[in-house]
């Protein structure tokens, strides 16, 4: 059964979870990383199952406690109705189940789970709202379940097994068709007073800008994300833009079918113009990342998402717009930039892991 170190308690609250233990601030070592995810793997050689929930596939894994997928499985997603979601997990869980000992499960999915991680409070996916999720999965389950947050769930697993190993204070953003962002701060995921913490993509970064979905006016989505590099991308081609012929010709003359996964295998190819729009979005990205140093100081920021596939073609535009927006530039220690290690399983692998720890803090 987990335990907390000598000398630390596991807290006032019913079911503690690791975003919620603080660790005490007399033990550097704990408070510094590297003993706290030592002292997670003590005794934890049973499997977990993590399920990654999107709008349109549902993908699972038997991970152990090093964070290695040991067998997987995928269903599409089966519409927005809570019932049949629900019943795809249950199959999942038994068909991985076989010839593994499962120790818990472990969901991640977009949305806001309140910070017991018992009910989904919404998400946008699907129909849950206020959803009992954990009480209704355990009862079919007959096991351990955890509910996270998809951008929590893939930073927890870049801290404990990819590229924020060894980092205190780090901050993960996910660049997709959006941005979304979480921390682990001090060996737990810091999720705000309320559970939301993590919006990074709806700060505001030009006022009266672009119109958001969030029903705001120029958030950082808007300007660094899957969905801007295709936006800019489809203003240049229907301007008919000398420089955007090799994008015309790429989807047939057919604006409308430019993404920004297009632009991105266009720019890996060598074109100029997909290459300067990738560098537009880079200067966007990393001024963002100055205003959240300003607020939070990590110590390093590790990126995300499907974007991400533009490499350095990405990210070095955006360290260099970082380190000339960063306040006190010069005089401060600055946050490191890098990508992330564990790419779309990152999710799945965080969600796992997550509920092994948090169903020992709970045994």
């Amino acid at each position: 059964m987990y335990a907390p170190p000598p000398g630390e308690q596991a807290g006032p609250l019913p079911r503690p979870v690791p975003w919620r233990r603080r660790p005490t601030t007399g033990r550097t070592r704990l408070r510094h990383g590297e003993g706290l995810r030592e002292h997670l793997r003590l005794g934890r050689k049973g499997l977990a199952i993590g399920i990654d929930i999107g709008g349109t596939k549902v993908a699972a894994g038997v991970v152990d406690a090093e964070g290695r997928i040991l067998n997987e499985a995928r269903r599409s997603t089966p519409g927005t109705d809570p019932r049949a979601v629900e019943q795809v997990i249950v199959e999942l869980v038994e068909e991985l189940g076989r010839g593994h000992r499962i120790w818990s499960v472990g969901i991640g999915a977009a949305g806001w789970m309140d910070l017991d991680g018992g009910t989904v409070l919404f998400s946008p996916h699907l129909a849950w709202r206020n959803e009992p999720l954990r009480k209704n999965l355990q009862n079919l389950l007959r096991r351990p379940v955890l509910l996270a947050n998809d951008a929590d769930a893939a930073a927890w697993a870049e801290w404990r097994f990819g590229a924020g190993q060894g980092e205190a204070r780090l901050v993960c953003i996910t660049l997709g068709t959006g941005i979304g962002g979480a921390m682990v701060m001090d060996g737990r995921v810091e999720r705000g007073r309320f559970g939301v913490a993590g919006e990074f993509g709806h700060q505001i970064i030009m006022p009266g800008g672009h119109r958001c979905e969030c029903g705001n006016r120029g958030c950082w989505e808007q300007y660094a994300s899957g969905n801007a590099l295709g936006r800019e991308a489809r203003i240049l081609a229907r301007a008919n833009s000398p420089v955007a012929q090799d994008l015309l010709a790429a989807v047939g003359g057919n604006t409308d079918t430019i993404t920004g996964a297009i632009v991105t295998e266009l720019a890996l190819a060598g074109d100029a113009a997909s290459r300067e729009l990738i560098d537009e979005v880079g200067d966007w990205l990393g001024l963002g990342l100055a205003n959240l140093a300003a607020a939070l100081d990590p110590g390093l920021f590790v990126i995300g998402g499907g974007l991400c596939s533009a490499g350095d073609l990405l990210v070095e535009p955006a360290r260099k717009a970082f380190a000339r927006n960063l306040t006190g530039r010069g005089f401060r220690p600055a946050a490191g930039i890098q990508l992330a290690a564990l790419g779309p399983n990152a999710g799945l692998i965080g969600a796992a892991d997550l509920s092994r720890v948090s169903s020992r803090v709970r045994a």
